[in-house]
């Protein structure tokens, strides 16, 4: 049993739009390693306030199996395919799920996912406060309390929302 442990790897997947919570809940009770990231939000409704927990990927679910459950996972209803690299499904690393695994705990943890295209490419920073303290990234879009940074470490593109005070130049 311990080799089909091994074997497992974390995939991505495409689901219809606002399905991730309910292909997630389904993946789990099939007994698939199910893993939707969730942020809290606050929404405003015309009479209240309200804070809810919110996809961070929109159309997407994490799940960590072997190629024996692929079926199984692709007969989930809401599921649309796997994301795919070079005609493959894709391999998320297991760092880079920790890592967002890692950030969400954090008290004033705010990532926002964007498309790269449209941002420019600005300046060079340090991150010195936080889960991405001491990793470099460059400024995308900037503001007076929150600026947005891509971080390339990550071996794919993330765009984090800081507090300005956590960021420092590169000179």
């Amino acid at each position: 049993m311990e080799t089909a442990d091994n074997s497992k790897k974390w995939y991505a997947l495409y689901t219809k739009p606002k399905w991730e919570k309910k292909v997630d809940s389904v993946l789990i009770r099939k007994g698939i390693e199910s893993w939707c990231p969730l942020q809290r939000v606050e929404r405003q409704w015309s009479d209240r306030k309200k804070i809810i927990e919110d996809p961070l990927f929109k159309s997407y679910v994490f799940v960590h199996i072997n190629e024996s459950e692929r079926t199984k996972v692709l007969m989930t209803d809401g599921v649309l395919n796997f994301v795919h690299q070079e005609k493959k499904p894709a391999v998320i690393r297991e760092e880079e799920i920790d890592l967002i695994k890692k950030y969400l705990s954090e008290k004033e943890a705010f990532l926002s996912i964007h498309a790269l295209d449209g941002f420019r490419e600005d300046e060079r920073i340090k991150v010195s406060h936080g889960i991405f303290m001491d990793n470099e990234g460059t400024v995308v879009r900037g503001g007076k309390k929150k600026v947005y940074v891509k971080l390339e470490s990550l071996g794919q593109v993330m765009i984090v929302e800081f507090p300005v005070e956590y960021l420092i130049p590169i000179y």
